[in-house]
């Protein structure tokens, strides 16, 4: 099956790193290929995570889908073994495996028994390699991507992230779907998924993290025993970093429902940029906190327009957004979006003390309760990678959430949040509002 990789990256890592100091060292392999590692030896195997830099990106041009349905077929079968051949093979070194396919990139998951490390490589190497992509195989998951495209199309969350990626990025490849359409996933050729997987599976676009039982020399001999026989470079070159074209107004698909769902979103901050971590507190006071948050308190608590609204800053490696998301009655769309409007403006007036001390507390508090073992260690290790951050970021973060003021939260909801530049994307029959 395929699976994906979380979309909004950075806001996993803010979440799941924890607060206590991590030793992260850098080793580079004999063949020449870097890795993160954290070792622990308590328990005897090692979650191996590898990503392959540009992922679904690097469709080829009408081809949309091709590297997600190749992703899919990576476990069904390499070299010798055909599927269930490959995955008895599996199952017997005892190891777990999984393969997913986003944006920013084509990731490989593992967790080996330190007994059978070898013979597990040796089947993640002929996945990556060598896969088999039979006949049988590819329509069996060709199957399995068009039965997710039609689920999308009557799902009205997913119709809502589609047009709203298709207004923020224009001709960029977050504009589309990862699993492409009906019609351009129906048209793939086996020789189309050959040429997906040069397109993305080389030595120069790979990531590499591990945490568990292994050492660093040891790291370096499976490195290039998986990796070793890709090719040097991928065929296809990155994409280029995604202009946001989103302007403010309100968009309006007509479906058939008592309740509409909306999606919202303007332009956020890289990861990078001076104020991201103010930015990420006030957008926890803003919608991000639960409960805790205000437009929480203004739209469920208050009035019991909806049962849930948030917000959130999303990074991908080539773009950043902040969005948000609700669903509520036909009846009061209006009144609800209006209520978004007006408390997103009102964030410029500041925030109090005490919201500001709750908001630390909890993202601060919450590091450590989210950090439970190895294979998380290590996916989010290459996360880290993918989105260039330095290896201290994981004992700098909550020092750089305690350094906040609340001057710092005023300024920059000052200077980055107005409500007209609020795109809306409303799925249902809203009413008490025009859209453009």
């Amino acid at each position: 099956m395929i699976r994906t990789l979380f979309s909004a990256l950075a806001l996993t890592l803010l979440a799941v790193l924890p607060a206590r100091a991590i030793d992260i060292h850098e080793t580079t392999s004999p063949g020449g290929i870097s890795a993160w590692l954290v070792e622990d030896h308590s328990i005897p195997f090692v979650a191996l995570n590898i990503a392959f830099r540009g992922g679904a990106s690097v469709d080829a041009p009408e081809r949309r889908g091709a590297v997600n349905l190749m992703t899919g077929l990576l476990e069904e079968g390499a070299g010798a073994r055909d599927a269930a051949a490959f995955a008895e093979a599996l199952e017997a070194t005892g190891a777990t495996l999984s393969f997913g396919a986003d944006n920013d990139a084509v990731t490989v998951s593992a967790r080996l028994l330190t007994a059978n490390r070898d013979e597990a490589a040796a089947l993640i190497r002929d996945a990556l390699t060598v896969p088999r992509l039979d006949p049988d195989a590819i329509e069996r998951v060709r199957a399995q991507v068009q039965a997710s495209i039609r689920s999308g199309d009557t799902d009205p969350q997913t119709l809502a992230a589609r047009e709203m990626a298709r207004q923020a990025w224009g001709d960029h490849p977050y504009a589309t779907p990862v699993d492409g359409t009906a019609d351009s996933v129906a048209a793939l050729t086996r020789a189309d998924l050959l040429a997906a997987k040069d397109r993305v599976l080389a030595r120069d676009r790979v990531i590499v993290s591990a945490a568990g039982d292994i050492t660093a020399a040891d790291l370096g001999a499976l490195i290039d025993a998986i990796l070793g026989d890709l090719p040097a470079q991928a065929t296809a070159p990155l994409p280029p970093r995604a202009e946001l074209l989103l302007t403010g107004g309100t968009t309006v698909i007509d479906w058939d429902s008592p309740q509409t769902v909306v999606s919202f979103a303007q332009a956020g901050l890289p990861m990078d940029h001076p104020d991201y971590f103010a930015a990420f507190v006030l957008d926890h006071i803003l919608g991000g906190g639960g409960f805790s948050s205000r437009l929480m308190e203004e739209i469920r608590e208050k009035r019991g327009l909806t049962y849930g609204v948030g917000t959130g800053l999303a990074n991908e490696v080539l773009g950043e957004t902040w969005r948000g998301g609700m669903a509520t009655a036909n009846a009061t769309t209006g009144q609800a979006v209006d209520l978004v409007r007006t408390v997103w403006d009102g964030m410029k007036g500041g925030v109090t003390e005490q919201e500001l001390a709750d908001a630390k507390t909890y993202l601060t508090g919450e590091y450590p309760l989210r950090f439970d073992g190895n294979g998380k260690i290590a996916g989010i290790l290459t996360g880290m990678q993918l989105m260039g951050m330095p290896r201290d970021y994981v004992n700098t973060r909550n020092p750089r959430i305690e350094a906040v003021t609340a001057a710092d939260v005023q300024r920059v909801a000052q200077t980055l949040l107005d409500s007209g530049d609020l795109r809306f994307v409303l799925v249902g029959r809203p009413e008490g509002l025009v859209a453009d």
